[in-house]
């Protein structure tokens, strides 16, 4: 939770009630927004961004290909229409006088527009039965069209969705086919996992190195002032020294070990196992049951079996920074927390609230950052390192969960973790 300064140390805060309920989701339902109102045009040209990108390839494809049938067929229909007329035999008026040969003229040219609008007609009628057949073969065309332009993309999709940190070493898209855009694409995103995982190789170097360069001095530094402090020769002053070196030197080797464990939870997880999170927060509690009594702190469970696969020493660890801030940070005396487990909704809920300062609502997403306190409090900072919420949520969030924290009333924070089930 959150350092509650020297505002602890005044007056007794009230206790308020522990959270009821299963555990949930705590805080405000989110605000109520007024739908939009948008205009016919506005819902049109929103249409596409609602459409995936194979439907908008098919679609395209099919639009096409209908088009030219359409074209096609008006060409043949005015093509049938000059050629009927052209065809048309002319009429010998030679023999007749000039008004029988007006009239035989006049039906004469009925009779050839009656037989192109005939052909014509039916040339139309039927021409719109071919164009309904070749629409919809243009649409099972465009969409196996379109699913064929797609695979590659498809099998980058696959392989991008199949990396983890373990697996950038060895897996490759290497996509075949010619050198055009999609292969590109592919040729640069294998060139961006190369360079990822000889990133993610330092980083491991480097985490394995600084744990030894780091740890070395300071367990030196330790024991040369526990053997200083054994000597019965040593004046008090010299052991008043001693002691407080002592002090800052488990400082420093709690703020190491807490980056470099923060270091770790960031990456992939190297261990995926079943863990019932019900045995790791009972695991956790004891573990703090002397620290919570050194302290006044009564500690209240309600643990309900959740199973989940992942880590269960970073889980562990979570769930123990989760209660030692609880304790820490709490009332001076007849403090109290709780910690809940189970399953809401099908997920993995864990809960721990306590009794505390006041926690200030816009103050509580800041806490999650690494080094960070209430108010940006350094005068206490003697009692932590300020990392205790940063690998909470590095933990979570690489289990694929989440990690909220919201104010208690009457004091203090309460956090939920929710994490996917097995």
């Amino acid at each position: 939770m959150i350092s509650p300064h020297s505002a602890r140390k005044a007056a007794r805060v009230q206790e308020a009630p522990p959270p009821a309920g299963p555990p949930a989701w705590d805080g405000p339902p989110p605000p109520e927004h007024t739908p939009i109102q948008r205009t016919t045009m506005e819902r049109v040209k929103a249409l596409p961004e609602r459409v995936s990108i194979r439907w908008r390839l098919t679609l395209a494809y099919s639009l096409l290909f209908f088009m030219a049938a359409a074209a096609l067929l008006y060409s043949i229909y005015a093509i049938v229409g000059r050629a009927i007329a052209e065809a048309w035999l002319p009429l010998d008026t030679s023999q007749l006088d000039a008004i029988s040969a007006a009239i035989m003229q006049n039906r004469w040219s009925a009779a050839r527009e009656r037989a192109v609008e005939n052909a014509q007609s039916t040339l139309f009628s039927s021409s719109l039965m071919a164009l309904l057949g070749v629409g919809i073969l243009a649409i099972i065309l465009g969409y196996f069209v379109a699913d064929r332009a797609m695979r590659p993309v498809a099998q980058m999709t696959a392989t991008a969705r199949k990396l983890s940190e373990s697996t950038l070493a060895h897996q490759r898209i290497d996509l075949q086919g010619p050198n055009d855009e999609l292969k590109e694409l592919a040729d640069t995103f294998d060139a961006m996992l190369t360079r990822l995982n000889i990133a993610f190789d330092t980083q491991r170097r480097f985490v394995a190195n600084a744990s030894h360069e780091l740890r070395t001095p300071l367990t030196i530094n330790r024991t040369v002032l526990e053997i200083a402090l054994s000597d019965p020769e040593a004046s008090q002053d010299l052991k008043a020294l001693g002691r407080t070196l002592l002090e800052v030197n488990a400082r420093n080797e709690k703020l190491i070990e807490g980056l470099l464990l923060l270091a770790r939870s960031e990456r992939e997880l190297a261990v995926r196992k079943p863990v019932d999170v019900r045995e790791v927060a009972e695991t956790a509690v004891e573990q703090l049951a002397p620290f919570a009594e050194e302290h006044g702190v009564t500690v209240t469970t309600d643990l309900v079996s959740a199973p989940t696969i992942g880590d269960p020493v970073l889980l562990e660890r979570s769930v123990g920074n989760l209660l030692e801030n609880a304790v820490k940070y709490n009332i001076p005396e007849n403090g109290k927390v709780w910690i809940r487990t189970g399953m809401v909704d099908g997920v993995l809920v864990v809960q721990v609230a306590n009794t505390g300062q006041h926690v200030p609502a816009y103050e509580v997403n800041s806490l999650f950052e690494p080094f960070r306190r209430l108010s940006a409090d350094r005068v206490e900072s003697a009692k932590g390192a300020g990392l205790g919420l940063s690998i909470v949520r590095a933990v979570v969030q690489a289990h694929g969960g989440n990690v909220a924290a919201v104010p208690r009333d009457g004091g203090g924070l309460v956090v939920t973790i929710r994490l996917p089930r097995r």
